[in-house]
């Protein structure tokens, strides 16, 4: 969580965190700028906790104490690149309109840059290239991302698998082995059919490779590997539909590693496709 901002390490652990937690990160994000110039002491008074309540919560968000806190938060106060996006409004013009849904996305992939591990995506692409085959799971819109990944990974060496039926990915993943990867998509890490798919491939034995927007989630607890999206909400357009581009460039980034990987299989595999694909075209 090293790169994360204060705002999104209070998002992605939010709903892990008890009813008095929950009101002094509700009591920071609405009163960011009182917070950043507040002594633990005054923060502890406004809310009616003690300091130490203060101090743990800020622990628990990753720092060192309640200071790197603080320091942290005045430090994105003023950088012109941590903002935050203001959100649709039925007053704002067409063009106000469509330059509000783009930052949000720029956001988005801004956003999960910075918070990418260079270490996680490689053992990721380790694990999916030494699979005996990588099937690719998700429900909902999540399952857009999944046939997305599906159709990028037939062209990588990694035999691959995908169903968009929830009883044919319990299936596929009923006969998942320990040689197996299971890749699976769930933007809360708490969808109950996407749990279920993760436990029966655990059970199994193959891997599970998780990509989530909450890194606490009860899916993400049960991933070999974690990897982490993250979008602003804006108007009409909940985060979980904006996480989708985040989570589409993941999955680009991890495709261009794994072909890296094994250039000469790469560059077979891609030969077989642009062969299959050339039937589609005119002369």
């Amino acid at each position: 969580m090293n790169h994360l901002t204060v705002k999104m390490r209070i998002k992605s652990t939010y709903r892990d965190m008890n009813p008095k937690e929950k009101q002094i990160a509700d009591y920071i994000l609405a009163n960011i700028k009182l917070v950043s110039r507040s002594s633990i002491s005054d923060l502890a008074h406004n809310l009616g906790v003690a300091d130490s309540t203060v101090y743990q919560f800020t622990k628990k968000l990753g720092y060192d104490g309640f200071k790197d806190f603080k320091v942290n938060l005045l430090t994105e106060e003023f950088d012109s690149e941590i903002s935050i996006h203001e959100k649709i409004s039925e007053q704002d013009s067409p063009d106000a309109m469509l330059q509000k849904v783009f930052d949000s996305s720029i956001k988005a992939l801004e956003d999960t840059r910075h918070i990418a591990q260079g270490g996680q995506f490689q053992k990721a692409a380790a694990l999916m290239s030494s699979a005996d085959r990588v099937w690719f799971f998700g429900i909902g819109g999540s399952n857009a991302v999944a046939f997305d990944s599906y159709h990028k990974f037939l062209r990588s060496p990694i035999p691959c698998g995908y169903a968009s039926d929830y009883h044919l990915q319990l299936m596929n993943a009923g006969l998942l082995t320990e040689k197996d990867c299971a890749f699976l998509i769930s933007h809360t890490g708490l969808n109950k059919d996407t749990l279920a798919i993760a436990r029966l491939a655990k059970e199994n034995g193959a891997k599970l490779i998780v990509l989530t927007s909450y890194p606490l989630s009860p899916l993400a607890k049960m991933a070999d590997i974690v990897l982490v999206s993250t979008a602003e909400e804006i108007t009409w357009r909940s985060e979980s539909l904006s996480s989708r581009l985040s989570q589409l460039c993941i999955m680009d980034a991890l495709f261009v590693m794994i072909m890296f990987h094994n250039e000469e299989g790469a560059h077979e595999s891609l030969k077989k496709i642009r062969h299959a694909i050339s039937y589609t075209r005119e002369n």
